[in-house]
């Protein structure tokens, strides 16, 4: 018999939810052949099957959240050939340096890779949260020294804040270990998973880790045309503002104190599904025109509602979009989410009365919300970014 483990899915995550199995036992099956789907935190991955052969024994249900590394299924191979490539693919090391959106910057490769030592599966696999082990990395915490209080002894954001600061210090004090909770009558309690978990992580992070300033003003849209894509616009004003303050497409690296400041525009655009939220990448916006910048939208937006976003399409963005006013809501702080330093956010677009001149009038505009991280975003820039961005959305065309 040949068991399979689930493999690293090349995300940097530790675990994934069974969603479903596209074989039984008993069944038939040749090697690549689709054997599941599986629901990670950033995209749904379809498994293949390593070898030929017959299904003896699925060790999970739809549902369940299995660890990389831990039993999947088990075959009766067809061939030693299978058996040996089957082996092969099990031995693969996994990568758990990632976090849930985009990338946290980690330590040296000398403390890197001396941590990574300490960290190294030796027998049962430490059990935590994707973010909190891209935390320990920062923080230089090793996993197997810390008690998880999450479910099942799960290692959380928390256990290891709790153990990167020293006792008494005004961060443990802000954030001290969770108490146990009394369950409350009649409340329908729902674990958080795929999405919801990973949005539940990333806020965190963001919480943990930046440094939040939020800017406020509204462009008028009274010149335009008929033309009303709004999201295209805002867009371009965005590649406007960067051209104007280049520091606020960057990410910041907490650990060695540096910045990197990119010359491409990859923005992450937020969007709502019944799952929860994805941030799907547009790639190149500066190089992109009006036409492909729609095509481009449209199609991720789809894919993102179809959970068939690509784990490429949702990495490594360096400025971030969040258009909420389609639904409703005039301003409010978006979350920036590390490596990243900005975000902008775009209200609902009202018919405003304003004073012009010396007279009253009636004009389309639009409230923006810039939030930056002020430890490396001073609030000029910030403040030129947004005029840059107003200027822009303010044209005729």
């Amino acid at each position: 018999m040949t068991v399979f483990k689930l493999p690293d899915l090349g995300e940097g995550l530790s675990e994934a939810e069974i969603l479903r199995w596209h074989v039984k036992v008993g069944d038939q099956i040749v090697v690549d052949a689709p054997m599941l789907s599986v629901e990670t935190a950033k995209a749904v991955v379809e498994v293949p099957s390593p070898i030929s052969g017959t299904i003896t024994a699925l060790h999970a249900q739809p549902g369940d959240r299995i660890e990389i590394g831990a039993p999947l299924i088990e075959f009766a191979a067809d061939a030693a050939a299978s058996q040996a490539a089957a082996r092969a693919a099990l031995t693969a090391p996994a990568d758990d340096s990632g976090t849930v959106v985009g990338h946290m910057p980690g330590l040296s490769d000398a403390d890197a890779a001396a941590l990574d030592a300490a960290n190294a599966v030796t027998g049962a696999r430490v059990r935590a949260v994707p973010a909190a082990r891209a935390l320990a990395r920062s923080l230089g915490v090793e996993l197997a020294t810390l008690s998880g209080t999450g479910r099942s002894g799960l290692i959380t954001l928390a256990d290891v804040m709790a153990a990167g600061m020293p006792a008494g210090s005004a961060a443990s004090k802000m954030h001290p270990a969770p108490a146990a909770r009394a369950p409350l009558a009649g409340g329908d309690v729902q674990q958080l998973r795929s999405l919801r978990r990973a949005m539940a992580q990333s806020m965190a992070l963001s919480r943990d880790s930046v440094m939040a300033c939020s800017l406020f003003d509204d462009a008028d849209l009274h010149a335009w045309g008929a033309s009303r894509d709004y999201t295209n616009r805002v867009l371009r004003a965005i590649t406007a503002g960067v051209r104007t303050e280049p520091g606020l497409n960057a990410w910041f690296d907490a650990q060695s104190q540096s910045r990197t400041l990119f010359e491409q525009i990859d923005v992450g655009i937020a969007v709502d599904t019944i799952d929860g939220l994805l941030v799907p990448v547009i790639h190149h916006v500066e190089k992109r025109s009006a036409p492909q910048l729609r095509a481009e939208l449209d199609r991720l937006k789809h894919a993102a509602r179809e959970r068939t976003l690509g784990s490429e399409e949702l990495r490594n963005f360096t400025f971030m979009l969040s258009n909420f006013g389609s639904m409703a809501g005039r301003y409010a702080t978006p979350v920036v989410v590390p490596p990243a330093v900005a975000i902008l956010g775009t209200g609902r677009v009202r018919r405003d009365v304003i004073a012009a001149e010396e007279r009253i009038e009636i004009h389309t505009r639009m409230p923006l919300s810039l939030t930056f991280d002020h430890r490396v975003v001073t609030g000029g820039e910030a403040v030129r970014f947004l005029a840059a961005v107003i200027a822009d959305l303010e044209l005729s065309e």
